[in-house]
């Protein structure tokens, strides 16, 4: 049987999916990007379920390609042929193709984004917390967060009640090369810190023999894929907060990550995919466009935030905060002090307001 035939006729099916809030568009040419194990690929079986026999979908890492080259398929004479007027290519990189067949719609499933004006740009982030909750079994709010806390936003981490230490193991070997792992585990050792990439080079080469350009270029492409942030800092120019993006697989891949900085990654990742501009304020708080405070406090008394805000106050003066949000794991307050409000609000409930206040 030819291999595109093969493809048209047994296209791949999703053993179990979980609705997402992001959805590929009915009409139009789409480009889905987003990091590794974020479920690019199952929300795009899960589309494909949906469509007829003029649907072509193509996994450009099926091992087949690698004897039959896909730039040498008849693959616009098929098109043809078989009147597709749908394709969809995944896992496409950057220069795999000269040009694109001619086709009636085309989506194409990349970790990074195609900036080509054809396409509509569509990212997909790992979970936030309520898409979480869709995936979950747990009788009680103390309970689910408790296995989010576990399992992290990977798709495939959190369908599972069990320990997942062995499916991390396989994703960090199956989906990064030696050369990446070796500089994954860098970034996870200083997660959540102020870097720059010449200290995260510095810190890679002391362990690994790894050159400057991979380094620099890795970074990059990994900030283009969404896999790691960089966050400005309101109060210096330098050093830039350092985050990867699953909390989780940072705590999987080393041993230095308390529960305070894995809560904060939690709050600071929650921003970032409900598309909330953020700076840091020093180790003070989140300070957003709105000029809204996010500080990430777990377990921290009323009576203990009232008096650090006493001390900080100028400091809130001083960049014109009019709204601080302390996001706890359990508890619920509120003062002022002055004009300024502060409310304090579990991290379950926070995150879902966020959420929605998005749609």
């Amino acid at each position: 049987m030819d291999l595109l035939e093969h493809y048209h006729e047994h296209p791949p099916v999703n053993d179990h999916f979980t609705l997402r809030k992001t959805m590929i568009p009915p009409m139009g040419d789409v480009n889905l990007y987003g990091a590794r194990g974020c479920g690019k690929t199952a929300l795009v079986l899960d589309y494909l379920q949906q469509r007829d026999e003029h649907t072509l979908y193509i996994d450009l890492e099926d091992p087949n390609l690698i004897l039959n080259t896909f730039d040498t398929l008849p693959l616009q004479e098929y098109i043809k042929e078989y009147e597709i007027a749908e394709l969809i290519l995944d896992h496409y990189e950057e220069g795999m193709l000269d040009e694109f067949p001619d086709v009636t719609r085309l989506i194409i499933v990349s970790r990074i984004p195609l900036h080509n004006e054809r396409f509509m740009p569509l990212q997909l982030f790992p979970l936030d917390y309520e898409e979480f909750l869709a995936f979950e079994h747990a009788g009680s709010a103390t309970a689910a967060l408790n296995h989010f806390l576990k399992t992290g936003t990977l798709p495939a981490m959190a369908k599972h009640t069990r320990s997942t230490t062995l499916l991390m193991k396989q994703f960090f070997q199956q989906q990064f090369s030696p050369n990446e792992q070796s500089l994954i585990l860098i970034l996870a050792r200083h997660n959540a810190q102020p870097m720059t990439v010449h200290q995260i080079y510095s810190f890679t080469k002391e362990h690994f023999r790894i050159s400057k350009d991979f380094v620099y270029s890795t970074i990059k492409r990994f900030q283009e894929e969404g896999l790691l942030y960089f966050i400005d800092n309101a109060i210096k120019r330098s050093g830039k907060k350092m985050l990867l993006y699953d909390f989780a697989f940072v705590k999987y891949l080393t041993a230095h990550q308390p529960f305070g900085t894995q809560f904060d990654t939690m709050i600071t990742l929650t921003l970032i995919k409900h598309g909330i501009r953020l700076k840091t304020l020093g180790v003070h708080g989140y300070l957003t466009d709105a000029n809204e405070l996010i500080i990430p406090a777990p377990f921290e008394s009323e009576e203990s935030i009232w008096v650090k805000s006493q001390n900080k106050f100028s400091l809130y003066k001083k960049h014109g905060i009019q709204k601080i949000t302390i996001v706890t794991v359990a508890n619920s307050y509120a003062f002022d002090i002055e004009k300024l409000h502060f409310e304090a609000i579990p991290f379950n409930e926070w995150s879902i307001a966020h959420a929605e206040s998005d749609a």
